[in-house]
């Protein structure tokens, strides 16, 4: 095992196109640090310049005590997972785990201890016999992973090796290389871009965008703190409501006027008070927003009222779409957001003020087309400069670590 170090490193193309960006990232031994972000962000290339497969133009990579930037990927001692297994389909399962060893030129016994272990550790001696193509995407992911194992590196490099699975077998998988990594301890840089699957498998997260690393933390720290108005937006879904609003002073402490409405902030962080008259972006979970009939004691200051746009019901919840009579929060990083989605960053429904998205109770009677009156956990809010996108905090957090 070996800590990973990639200092101020950066990759530019011939075009000037700079992929990533004097990226700073120490991983701990024996860490499990995932990279996320949208398409296009860099972590992939990030990745492979650690994995020796993309030249680094600036900056140094270290595995343990070594640079590495001019070692052959072969000669690193680390084990990648890509998204496509990359098997091969005449050999069978056996022989795919032990192809590595065999390179290595490893005694028979040895090589055999090893692939009988990692099979029975991935539920595959039963398969050890059969091709790739007689196995399910699922199986060949665990061959994919058994490959990378029985090397025993000094840290495992995944390019989104659950990409390719459906929903279910995806969050069983996630289960399945949580449980490994715990096991073996081995250093793993982990790519996605789904942020669920950052969420619950990072030791931390570091997130970026157009190859900048925007915060490197925990999964509670991003949520909980995030540096920006891009990480605000991208952990969490549904996503972070964002809107324009004024801090107020309002009976001795602060308020927040959002459109016409003023919502009371009993634990405002004390740096918003130098905000006092001035406009901010305010942040609000959908988790942290509720149909006031499920919450009849809300005083009147923790109260938003909209419109229903729109009504999913889930079964243990209902995701509400409504709009408020407020001006959206317009940073270009949430555009981005909303383009990586599919979406059209000027568009959504096309109704007057903004459109927020509430995870309701499953007795919430929300209906389209309905007035809705909303309870907002105030205390959850989280509030960014509209001019930098910088969080505000009474200890401004550092936005890499």
């Amino acid at each position: 095992m070996a800590a990973v170090t990639l200092d101020k490193v950066s990759k530019i193309y011939a075009d000037g196109t700079k992929a990533v960006n004097a990226i700073d990232l120490g991983i701990a031994d024996g860490e499990f640090m995932v990279l996320v972000g949208p398409s296009g962000c860099g972590k992939t290339t990030a990745l492979r310049m650690v994995a020796g497969l993309e030249d680094i133009s600036e900056g140094t990579v270290r595995i343990g005590e070594r640079t590495v930037n001019h070692v052959p990927s072969r000669d690193r001692d680390i084990a990648m997972v890509f998204q496509s297994y990359a098997l091969y389909p005449h050999l069978t399962v056996y022989e795919n785990i032990a192809f590595g060893l065999r390179l290595k030129r490893l005694p028979k016994d040895e090589i055999d201890k090893r692939v009988q272990q990692a099979a029975q550790t991935l539920g595959l001696v039963e398969q050890l016999k059969r091709k790739p193509r007689n196995l399910s995407g699922g199986q060949r992911q665990r061959v994919a992973m058994g490959r990378a194992i029985v090397r025993e590196p000094a840290a495992f490099l995944m390019d989104e090796p659950l990409s390719n699975l459906d929903a279910k077998l995806r969050v069983q998988m996630r289960a399945d290389i949580a449980a490994l990594q715990l096991e073996f301890g081995v250093t793993t840089v982990y790519v996605t871009h789904d942020q669920a699957e950052a969420m619950t498998l990072g030791h931390r997260v570091a997130v970026l965008s157009e190859g900048k690393l925007q915060q490197c933390g925990s999964p509670r720290d991003l949520y909980d703190r995030p540096t920006n108005t891009f990480v605000g937006g991208f952990i969490g879904s549904p996503a972070m409501n964002m809107v324009e609003g004024v801090v107020e002073r309002q009976n001795g402490g602060l308020a927040v006027k959002v459109g016409t409405q003023t919502l009371g902030l009993a634990e405002a962080p004390q740096a918003l008070s130098t905000y006092e008259g001035r406009r901010v972006v305010v942040g609000v979970r959908p988790e942290h927003l509720e149909d006031a009939t499920l919450t009849p004691d809300a005083p009147a200051n923790r109260r938003l009222r909209g419109n229903v746009e729109l009504r999913e019901a889930l079964g243990s919840e209902l995701i509400v779409h409504f709009t408020i009579d407020a001006n959206p929060a317009q940073a270009e990083e949430m555009k981005e957001i909303v383009r990586d989605a599919g979406g059209d960053p000027e568009g959504g429904l096309k109704s007057a003020g903004s459109l927020l998205v509430g995870r309701f109770g499953a007795r919430a009677r929300a209906r389209e087309g309905d007035p809705v009156e909303v309870v907002v956990d105030t205390g959850s809010l989280h509030f960014f400069d509209p001019e930098t996108g910088l969080g505000i905090y009474d200890q401004q957090q550092k936005g890499a670590t």
